[in-house]
């Protein structure tokens, strides 16, 4: 057991607090990891405010990079030095999902999580809560070996940390979830950090058409840069008039990346008779549609979900990093601010910003 600083969650809504926790030794399948960056996601924010419940006091934080630091005894794969990106969804590799692709509904997620003892405990001895199993707002964290993948040398883990989150789901959402054929039409609601990658997932799909839309002119001129072809206010009215004076009978494929029930109902809307709509945004705990049962029966839409890219994590984090290397996948770019953790409260303030894409956390600093 080692003794590292983390953010610890003590009370929602009020910021973190940064303190010494103690991290346990891994087990036979588990790897500490020391962690050099974690993005800062809009889900965290749904923790921090109560809208989506945890218990407390926890550590909050997914969207991990880091360096192998210890292994356990039957780790096979990684060694101490290895750089590597933390997966949300590590397969149990046997159940139904999993053996039907689908690692990210894995059936057994609990159990793979599970620990004899607690990973994380304050100073005195007290079980301390990880976000997802991970809880990456610590300088060291503990994660089972089928949950992190292997970074290239030459992809900093500053951007690295990005394919742990917000672009595996965005990119995932329009490959594995939606499935978007080459000429084909794109609507993007929210262009955060996921809604840019979901940009860049129509870009690379062969779209032909990809129109973001935001309520901040700042990130609707990023998504230009993205990959975007039209770009809608939504704060100078309707997005759905505007959208169908663009194109026309509306888009084949339109995904929501703000995570409300609102924008998810503006999602179905925008596309024409028979296309898809893809909900990713997390939204509050407890958020309830509605929606024409009419868009179904008649106009046969469809109203699907996509969880964390929808398919197997591993493989597609390699995939990605590899066009990211290629230069046809943009990270830099989304990158808004590198802060030290010691500010991380003052980077979720500066998330409401539009100017903000994303803000990764530098845990060394």
């Amino acid at each position: 057991m080692i003794d590292t600083q983390a953010a610890v969650l003590t009370a929602f809504t009020k910021p973190l607090e940064l303190t010494t926790i103690r991290v346990d030794d891994p087990e036979p399948h588990e790897v500490r990891v020391a962690v050099t960056n974690v993005g800062l996601c809009h889900s965290d924010l749904h923790y921090l405010n109560g809208a989506v419940p945890t218990g407390l006091p926890a550590v909050l934080g997914h969207e991990v990079a880091g360096v192998v630091e210890s292994v356990g005894s039957q780790v096979t794969g990684l060694r101490p030095g290895d750089r590597v990106v933390g997966a949300l969804t590590p397969p149990c590799g046997s159940c139904t999902n999993c053996d039907a692709g689908w690692s990210t509904q894995c059936l057994r997620l609990e159990q793979v999580r599970r620990r004899r003892r607690p990973a994380f405990q304050s100073a005195d001895g007290r079980p301390i809560e990880r976000l997802a199993g991970i809880g990456a707002f610590s300088q060291h964290i503990l994660l089972r070996e089928n949950a992190l993948v292997k970074l290239p040398d030459d992809v900093p883990l500053h951007v690295g940390c990005l394919l742990a989150c917000c672009v595996i789901t965005g990119v995932g959402a329009v490959f594995r979830g939606a499935r978007v054929r080459p000429g084909s039409t794109v609507a993007v609601i929210g262009c955060g950090g996921v809604g840019s990658a979901i940009i860049q997932g129509a870009r690379l799909a062969g779209a032909s058409a990809i129109v973001a839309i935001d309520l901040d002119e700042a990130r609707l001129e990023a998504a230009r840069g993205y990959g975007a072809t039209h770009v809608i206010n939504g704060a100078d009215g309707d997005p759905v008039t505007e959208l169908h004076r663009l194109l026309g009978d509306g888009v084949d494929y339109s995904f929501e990346a703000v995570g409300s029930a609102g924008t998810a109902e503006t999602a179905l809307a925008l596309v024409r008779p028979t296309g898809t709509a893809c909900l990713v945004g997390i939204a509050p705990d407890g958020a309830r549609l509605s929606i024409p049962a009419s868009d179904f029966f008649f106009e046969e839409k469809r109203l699907i979900g996509s969880y964390m890219g929808s398919g197997q994590a591993r493989q597609d984090i390699g995939q990605l990093a590899l066009l990211y290397r290629q230069g046809r996948l943009l990270l830099d770019e989304m990158v808004t601010r590198v802060i030290p953790f010691a500010e991380i409260n003052d980077g979720f303030t500066a998330m409401k910003s539009g100017d903000v894409t994303r803000i990764v956390a530098d845990l060394r600093s």
